[in-house]
């Protein structure tokens, strides 16, 4: 099979189910910031500071495949088979925040995306999850888009953070905080 097939060369592509959509349309944007944010999580399970981490990385992605699967279907197409998120899916990155989040120094300021390369990298997925929640959102406010799928996505980005802060506390760096111009 060839990885061309030429059918989107009018700027047309399919969505799970058949119908076919322009590649501009928001559910495309939606499931494709999710094939964005992947790539992030891949680029973080490949920093020698998470290869603890590696393995529950791997989990996140493999979600976002679930997610992004979920986004690409045509809304009322319900025999198309495809893989489900569940509630026990979100309650697993809540005890990692929980369990990254015991260890660290409250915090006092707001932190500035940097510090350490890796941490860094951590930040972009960090907003590129945002991003993601807040396409879904809007897809949402036109078309069905399961409450789990924004669920996990704002999950997500509140475990990226927390993430980025430990991954910080283990590189040894110091956290960037702001501190803001008030004259």
């Amino acid at each position: 099979m060839k990885i061309y097939t030429k059918t989107g060369d009018q700027g047309i592509t399919s969505l799970l189910g058949g119908v076919r959509v322009p590649k501009s349309d928001l559910r495309i944007d939606a499931y494709g910031t999710i094939d964005e944010l992947n790539s992030y999580l891949g680029l973080l399970r490949d920093q020698p500071v998470n290869e603890k981490r590696a393995d529950f990385l791997k989990g996140i992605q493999d979600r976002l495949f679930t997610i992004g699967a979920d986004l690409a279907t045509a809304p009322g197409k319900t025999k198309v088979k495809k893989p489900d998120l569940h509630q026990a899916d979100i309650d697993l990155v809540e005890q990692e925040i929980d369990l990254m989040d015991a260890d660290l120094p409250m915090l006092t300021a707001f932190i500035l995306p940097g510090g350490h390369q890796s941490v860094s990298f951590c930040h972009l997925a960090r907003t590129v999850c945002r991003r993601a929640e807040r396409i879904a959102v809007d897809l949402a406010s036109v078309e069905p888009v399961s409450e789990l799928v924004i669920q996990y996505l704002n999950r997500l980005s509140d475990y990226l953070f927390v993430l980025g802060r430990k991954m910080a506390q283990e590189l040894d760096v110091e956290e960037v905080t702001w501190a803001p111009r008030l004259k």
